[in-house]
């Protein structure tokens, strides 16, 4: 047994509650716990045929176990006929461990994260919140804003409705209101959403939304989004101070505020502004070690990447 330990808290994303969130989305997984490593695998199809993928998995104790998932993940390419294995190692030390067919591809995940540690006392984590923040949050009522949480799919629509504004503005995709509701109807998912009302004609208008994920230590603030005038009212400053507090409320250890740019990352980069706002918070950055890809066949993984190549040609 190698001396060399990792970090072995298994993330949402390769958790038991993640595996039915794939089975209700019409995915099929394959889940797998021993005493040294864990994995939870999508197999995934393309037109070349089946890959499998390891969404900020494997999770192993030490060396030995990493290579042993490595290896169950490599027998289980082959009864599935998988041509390759797509992982992403959670700490950057277990790179050294993949086999020499593993190629670094486009990060799916965020490979670096802010997280914010909520072990200290509650006055010690308001002392980590921008005081700016805490003040718009603390008189929201005086502006005619108000936070509610739901677990209704159909509300989901609030969500959406925001993010393809976004979307449009940054260039960027949104997912399907099937996909968020199956997301909202899981026991870890809560909605929430900032409603203003105005004080002069009395209507009322949802300004701001936010899914979060909730596990045993963590919550995971993975998505969000603003109207405009939610970002004149400071919505969604307002509304990460509430999902902080909230989770401090449920003696969670941990805020990760899923994903932030790259170190020295250009002005133009689509996640600056939000990388700008999350390090506002007193958390400190840690960094996963991206996304690799373990070639079973090299000739349909190279097929599949001159495809990959053609389709993103013609989607620009």
């Amino acid at each position: 047994m190698c001396g060399i330990m990792f970090f072995m808290k298994i993330p949402i994303t390769q958790s038991k509650e993640w595996h039915q969130l794939q089975t209700e989305l019409g995915e099929k997984s394959v889940i797998k716990s021993e005493k040294n490593y864990h994995f939870l695998a999508i197999i995934k199809t393309t037109p070349v045929g089946k890959y499998l993928y390891c969404p900020y998995g494997p999770i192993a104790k030490d060396e030995s176990g990493f290579k042993a998932a490595i290896k169950s993940l490599q027998e289980l390419a082959k009864e599935h006929n998988a041509f390759f294995i797509r992982v992403e190692p959670f700490e950057e030390l277990q790179t050294k461990y993949l086999p020499q067919s593993a190629k670094k591809t486009k990060d799916l995940n965020p490979k670096e994260t802010w997280l914010l540690d909520l072990t200290g006392k509650d006055e010690e984590i308001k002392n980590k919140l921008p005081s700016r923040l805490l003040r718009y949050h603390r008189n929201m009522a005086n502006k005619g804003i108000t936070i509610e949480t739901t677990h209704d799919p159909s509300k989901i629509k609030h969500l959406l409705k925001l993010q393809k504004a976004l979307a449009n503005e940054k260039g960027i995709s949104t997912y399907s209101e099937e996909y968020l509701e199956t997301e909202l109807k899981q026991p870890f998912a809560t909605l929430y959403l900032v409603n203003y009302q105005n004080p002069d004609t009395k209507e009322k208008e949802i300004i701001a939304a936010g899914l979060v994920f909730d596990d045993e230590t963590t919550r995971y603030n993975l998505q969000g989004a603003q109207s405009d005038l939610g970002r004149r009212l400071h919505a969604t400053g307002i509304l990460t101070i509430q999902l902080i507090l909230d989770a401090k409320a449920k003696k969670l250890k941990t805020f990760d505020f899923w994903g932030i740019a790259p170190e020295g990352a250009p002005d133009d980069h689509p996640w600056k502004g939000f990388t700008n706002f999350k390090k506002t918070f007193d958390g400190y950055e840690f960094d996963h070690a991206g996304t690799y890809d373990i070639v079973v066949n090299h000739w349909k993984y190279n097929f599949y990447q001159i495809l990959r190549m053609i389709n993103r040609g013609i989607r620009r």
